[in-house]
């Protein structure tokens, strides 16, 4: 080969690498920006980074397409016609910020809770809540009240922490994977990594969802199970399991609380809450001594048949009741199955395989460790039976129960915390005793005096007025949703435009897209934004709104404050949020500017802090007036929550030197990072990195580090003591009482054991009449809405149709490029139609937030997303159908709030196709243009 023909095989795509962290998703991966002249020319993953060790999925790779899209927005904006027309006029930031301050100023001196703000996925949560408690206002929460808030609930209040951000499975050592209803565009990297090192080792996968499409394609076993039953299905498991004895009773004995000693005399005041010491200790039965002895006493072996009679009541252990609970033949598979819309045998046969990999070859390290009680094991034994679980089973409203059904499931086969199972990722293991309690009285020109969200362990912990009435314009922390620590985003819009409880007058987003997918009633939430009252005034007075992109959102603002994309600006994943952290290491990340904005753009995190110095907020102001912080750069190096405890561990200061966990700022932390590739990394010592609830190794480290300052074992709460006391309160004991049309409801669903009921719906509408049940997936590819403006991602789910089963499909009589109609309660869309095979017999899915808005994310007009793309959301509704009782019960879980989203039912009816995807709006104007040669 001649010089002149040569191909040079490997060329520099770049001059310059910056590596920082991805945005494009919630899973954080590490990232190596490529840039050429100073321009971003390609994105590739980062081989050293815990979290995605150099892989990158599509969505990581065209972050290039979403820093340069065309949706961007520019400069601040005032609306100047009316809302929801689009109409804009730019204006500098200083009078964006000086008409923001106008707003604010006065709500914070004379009534705080005037101000709602409500923030999406935004990853910065200690910050906005910091922000909106020095404010003053108990209107705050993020987006988990519609999105996956019962399964953290469930996870903390059992077993001290969750699946995803909070824990994962033992990738290493499992021989049997359990996967319910994951969503495949979260934490997309890790679970493909994780997945494939089973599939190396051998294990086996068991897939339980309605739709076989993704982690359920490779699954060696699918479960096709009906939606919202999935809690039926693991209670029959736990049926099978106890009555063939295949239960760990000695990790039942030693780390749960069914020896806990409960008061069974149906008489007493106390019925069902556990019997303590004076210090208020509960009490279990000691094996060697067969007396009562605390349950966190040196030397204390609990005994799981424990009974006792004080004072004329009989006491006996929680396991007691497990057992007659699920033993019941209520929960056989010839039972349950039928509804599940599985077999028998199929129930029997998962339930045998878990049998079989947890009892007959368990994982043993040959690791010494010490209890909490003071007992010395020489090894760490552990059942490999790993369990991991989102979405598919949370967005029901009977999802805090489902999860509690699960994380029982795991606790009776010992497959917490042990080799081969389910593992807590830092700053977890935290029990909800070690969470605060929701904090909510304004006070005029004073910060809330604690954390707005929080964990109630009883009524006197509900965020209620004197009267009974709620606090909070989204009533979490009521009767209605007593544990409700995620808030109820989806109905704050709802709500204010109600006044129920009472009007506000600032509405104040963050990249949350409630005028499009993010809310149920689409239709009906675009009326409440846009509601007059007879004086022609907005019922919701004013809406300030910050996003980085031209979303359907943005039209229905009256004021704009442009965020930079994720390239552009610092941002902390911090221990005291959604750390990066994995099960043997305390992680946390940043993101930094490697490119420059090129439009008149902030950071939102640093216009938080210019506007909290403007309205002298405390800790953002200092003595003479001035700003306590420049930015938000400078706020993640100094900011401390309490001395030596700030939002990132990395190169803190200590006496000596730098130092990791505990310290004090230091100025060149973030350079530091900067030079480690965007994060940081604390290794949790190999005695260490097994049991941390009750391990003495882990709590230890767990103080030094910073994450707890003192030792907190707890135990795993099968029986949950809260959840009795909220049932006590209906049944009509203590001081604060539930109203008399809600008392039945929480008697039924807030069970101290977990339990399953049919979703609230089923209730309102006609199972014949509506015999289909429609839910939605996020794909890989796309992350919210976000994806829906990217050229690239574009190509990969430009449209999306709804999937029938073959059932339906030929009942229907459908071919190819066929359409459907979708009825439901409240509405009903008309859209493309496909066949798919390997999808449970009575349920239609679809692809979630592809379909736009015509003039949203500076797409053209005639773009496929906007024509043929479409929204379940339309045909969902906050609220249930009106029953004839005088009252509109909300689509959402009793115990959380959480936005009900799968429980949906509908009819289908073949229809002729239409020119366009049904229901159509009308355009909105863009403050961006359609499209890249397309400028206003």
């Amino acid at each position: 080969m001649t010089a002149e023909t040569q191909i040079e095989l490997a060329p520099r795509v770049s001059d310059e690498i910056r590596k920082t962290t991805c945005y494009m998703c919630a899973c954080r991966c590490g990232i190596n920006v490529h840039l050429k002249g100073g321009k971003l020319v390609y994105i590739e993953g980062n081989r050293d980074h815990p979290v995605n060790r150099g892989v990158l999925c599509a969505k990581g790779s065209a972050g290039l397409m979403q820093a340069t899209s065309p949706a961007r927005l520019r400069a601040p904006l005032r609306r100047v016609g009316p809302r929801g027309s689009g109409t804009f006029e730019e204006i500098s930031w200083e009078e964006a910020l000086a008409t923001a301050v106008s707003w604010l100023k006065p709500l914070r001196e004379t009534a705080p809770e005037k101000l709602a703000f409500f923030t999406g996925r935004d990853q910065s949560q200690s910050f906005t809540g910091w922000w909106a408690q020095q404010f003053g206002t108990p209107n705050f929460a993020a987006h988990g009240g519609f999105c996956s808030v019962n399964m953290a609930a469930a996870g903390i209040y059992t077993l001290g922490g969750s699946f995803w951000e909070f824990g994962a499975p033992d990738w290493e050592h499992a021989r049997l994977l359990l996967l319910f209803g994951v969503a495949e565009d979260h934490d997309s990297n890790p679970i493909k990594l994780g997945l494939a090192r089973l599939k190396e080792r051998g294990a086996k996968i068991v897939g339980v969802n309605p739709i076989r499409s993704g982690y359920n394609a490779i699954a060696d076993e699918w479960v096709g199970i009906t939606p919202g039953t999935d809690g039926l299905f693991i209670l029959s498991l736990v049926h099978e399991l106890l009555r063939a004895g295949k239960i760990d009773l000695e990790f039942l004995a030693r780390f749960t609380n069914a020896p806990v000693l409960l008061d069974s005399d149906p008489r007493s005041p106390d019925y069902g809450l556990f019997l303590r010491d004076d210090e208020g200790r509960p009490l279990v039965i000691d094996r060697h001594s067969g007396k009562a002895a605390p349950w966190d006493a040196e030397g204390v072996e609990p005994d799981l048949r424990g009974r006792l009679r004080r004072a004329g009541i009989t006491h006996r252990a929680a396991m007691f009741d497990i057992a007659e609970r699920y033993l019941d033949p209520v929960y056989a598979p010839e039972k349950v199955a039928e509804r599940c819309g599985i077999a028998p045998d199929q129930i029997r046969r998962v339930a045998a395989e878990l049998a079989r990999a947890a009892f007959d070859a368990p994982v043993v390290l040959d690791r010494p460790w010490t209890d909490f009680r003071g007992k010395e094991h020489r090894t760490m034994p552990g059942r490999p039976v790993a369990v991991h679980a989102m979405r598919g089973i949370s967005a029901h409203a009977n999802g805090f129960q489902t999860c509690r059904a699960l994380h029982l499931l795991q606790s009776l086969l010992g497959a917490v915390e042990t080799p081969g199972s389910f593992r807590f990722k830092p700053p977890y293991p935290k029990p909800a005793e070690a969470h605060p309690r929701p904090h909510f009285r304004a006070t005029p020109g004073q910060p809330l005096d604690g954390p707005h969200l929080g964990y109630p362990l009883g009524p006197e912990d509900l965020a209620l007025k004197d009267d009974g009435s709620p606090v909070r314009i989204d009533k979490a922390f009521t009767w209605e949703n007593p544990l409700s620590p995620h808030g109820l985003m989806h109905m704050v819009i709802s709500n204010a435009a109600a006044g129920d409880p009472y009007r506000i007058d600032t509405l104040f987003l963050y990249m949350a897209n409630m005028a499009w997918n993010s809310s149920m009633n689409t239709r009906r939430t675009m009326e409440m934004l846009t509601a007059q009252d007879e004086d022609g005034e907005y019922v919701i007075p004013r809406i300030i709104y910050s996003d980085a992109y031209s979303s359907e959102m943005v039209a229905y603002a009256d004021l704009i404050l442009p965020d930079t994309t994720y390239l552009e600006r610092h941002d902390c994943i911090s221990l005291l949020d959604r750390p990066i952290s994995e099960p043997e290491a305390a992680a946390d990340a940043i993101r930094w500017p490697v490119i420059a904005p090129d439009r008149d753009v902030r950071a939102f995190q640093s216009v938080l802090l210019d506007l909290g110095a403007r309205l002298g907020l405390p800790g953002m102001t200092n003595a003479d007036g001035s700003a306590t912080y420049a930015d938000y750069a400078d706020y993640i190096v100094n900011h401390e929550r309490k001395p030596g405890i700030g939002p990132l561990t990395g190169w803190r200061m200590g006496p000596h030197g730098l130092t990791h966990g505990r310290g004090g700022p230091n100025a060149a932390q973030l350079d530091s990072y900067i030079a480690n590739g965007g994060f940081h990394a604390e290794h949790i010592p190999p005695e260490a990195a097994y049991y941390k609830p009750w391990n003495r190794a882990y709590q230890d480290w767990a103080v030094a580090f910073g994450l707890i300052d003192k030792p907190q074992p707890y135990l795993i709460q099968l029986w949950s003591e809260p959840l009795r006391r909220f049932q006590l309160a209906a049944e009509g004991q203590g001081p604060r009482q539930p109203p008399e049309h809600l008392r039945g409801r929480i008697r039924s669903t807030l069970d101290p054991l977990p339990v399953w009921y049919a979703p609230m719906s089923d209730a309102f509408e006609d199972p014949a009449e509506y015999p289909v049940h429609a839910i939605t997936q996020r794909p890989m590819a796309m992350y919210h809405s976000w994806g829906g403006q990217n050229a690239w991602l574009r190509q990969i789910h430009g449209v999306n149709p709804l999937y029938l089963p073959t059932f339906w499909w030929e009942r229907l009589a459908l071919s190819d490029g066929d359409w459907v109609r979708v009825v439901s309660s409240h509405g009903e869309i008309t859209v493309p139609a496909a066949h798919m095979a390997a999808l449970n017999k009575d349920t239609v899915w679809t692809w979630n937030a592809i379909g736009k808005r015509k003039g949203a994310w500076a797409l053209d007009a005639d773009a496929p997303e906007a024509t043929k793309g479409f929204l379940l959301n339309h045909v969902i509704h906050e609220l249930l159908p009106a029953r004839g009782d005088g009252l509109r019960w909300a689509n959402a879980d009793p115990v959380t709030g959480q936005a009900a989203w799968f429980d949906l039912r509908v009819r289908l009816e073949k229809s002729a196709a239409p020119d366009q995807s049904q229901p159509v709006f009308g355009p909105i104007g863009s403050v961006v243009g359609q499209g890249p040669g397309e400028r206003p």
